[in-house]
């Protein structure tokens, strides 16, 4: 069976990567751009590992203290038996944890990812393998719009607020939403205030009529 996919908000949460070479280094990458308070603990850290902002750095094994409080760890030292171990002791607080080289004794796989500013799309084989993982990536990332997508989707986002206030009926709402994006997508672009405000009036002027 494939693994089931689950995206969580890690926005602010202190995450743990045990381990200091290359692989911790793509995990820390993948992991930083949602916003988590990273910790990597090794006796040795890769250059490029400490070359990266925003991560703290402890530079000894992982004790079991360390796993207080993680919202998810990442087991990427380069000793196999140490991974399973702080597999075990994760799984026994129930913290969610991803072994590096392997997968069956974590409880969480990393996907392939493409991305596009808020959105997220995540590949994976349930650990079958990931070059095809990689190869539906890049087929996905090809067939995605270009980058004004992402400033799509930020102002969007900004939008939802406004047009809850504005409108009453569910419908109407989902009536405008998918005005809204169908409009972004024609121009290519964020709309203005002013036709955002246009728009706007229009589905107001039709909730009233409709009752």
């Amino acid at each position: 069976m494939g693994c089931f996919p689950l995206f969580i908000e890690l926005e602010g949460r202190p995450c743990l990567v045990a381990g200091g070479g290359r692989v911790a280094l793509r995990k820390v990458k993948k992991l930083l751009p949602f916003g988590p308070r990273v910790t990597v603990v090794a006796p040795a850290v890769c250059p490029e590992l400490a070359a990266v902002p925003g991560v703290r750095f402890v530079r000894r094994r992982v004790r079991p203290a360390d796993l207080r409080g993680q919202a998810l760890v990442i087991a990427a030292t380069d000793n196999a038996g140490m991974n399973r171990r702080i597999a075990s002791a994760c799984r026994a607080r129930r913290i969610p944890v991803n072994v590096v080289d392997d997968p069956r004794a974590g409880s969480f796989l990393f996907p392939a990812l493409a991305q596009r500013g808020p959105l997220t799309v995540g590949v994976s084989t349930g650990g079958a393998s990931p070059d095809a993982a990689v190869y539906v990536k890049r087929r996905i990332e090809a067939a995605l719009p270009g980058a004004e997508f992402g400033p799509i989707l930020t102002w969007l986002a900004a939008c939802r607020g406004p047009v809850k206030a504005a409108l009453e009926s569910e419908n109407a709402r989902a009536a405008l939403f998918a005005r809204l994006f169908d409009t972004c997508m024609e121009t290519g672009r964020p709309l203005t205030d002013a036709e955002f405000a246009a728009l706007l009036n229009q589905a107001k002027q039709e909730e009233n009529t409709h009752g």
